[in-house]
C-alpha cells in the first residue's frame, strides 16, 4: 500500500510517517519509481509505535524496543527480557519528571495562596 492509504488507516499524518521512517521505526519497500510502498503489517507497527509514544517513550527507545514487542489484544507485550529494563528506566525518568512537577504545582499553590485577596466585583 501507499502512504496515503497507510494514513488513512492509521490516521497518522503522512508527514509523520515520514518521520517514523527517518527515525527507523518504518522500512517501507521503495519502488524504482522512489514511491514507498508499506506492507499490511505495517498497520499494526504503526498502531504500536503510537502507543509506545503515547506511554513516553523516545523514538530512540521506540526503535530498540518495537521489534521486541507484540500485540496482545488491546496491549503491547515485550517479548525479549532485556527490553524489559530500558523499559522500567524509561518508567524511573518519567516519575522523576511527575515529582518535579508536582513540586513545582506546590510552590505555586503556596504562592498564590499568599496573594491578598482579589476585590469583590460588583
Amino acid at each position: 500500500m501507499r502512504i496515503g492509504e497507510l494514513s488513512r488507516r492509521t490516521g497518522v499524518s503522512e508527514r509523520l510517517l515520514r518521520y517514523y521512517e527517518e527515525q527507523g521505526l518504518l522500512h517501507p519497500h521503495r519502488r524504482p519509481s522512489g514511491y514507498r510502498e508499506y506492507r499490511e503489517g505495517d498497520v499494526a507497527t504503526v498502531r504500536r509505535i503510537r502507543t509506545l509514544l503515547s506511554a513516553g517513550l523516545p523514538t530512540v527507545l521506540i526503535a530498540e524496543v518495537l521489534p521486541c514487542m507484540r500485540d496482545d489484544g488491546e496491549k503491547l507485550v515485550p517479548t525479549c527480557a532485556e527490553m524489559v529494563e530500558d523499559l522500567h528506566e524509561a518508567r524511573a525518568r518519567i516519575t522523576g519528571v511527575i515529582d518535579e512537577l508536582s513540586a513545582s504545582r506546590a510552590v505555586l499553590d503556596e504562592v498564590i495562596a499568599a496573594a491578598p485577596p482579589l476585590p469583590e466585583r460588583g
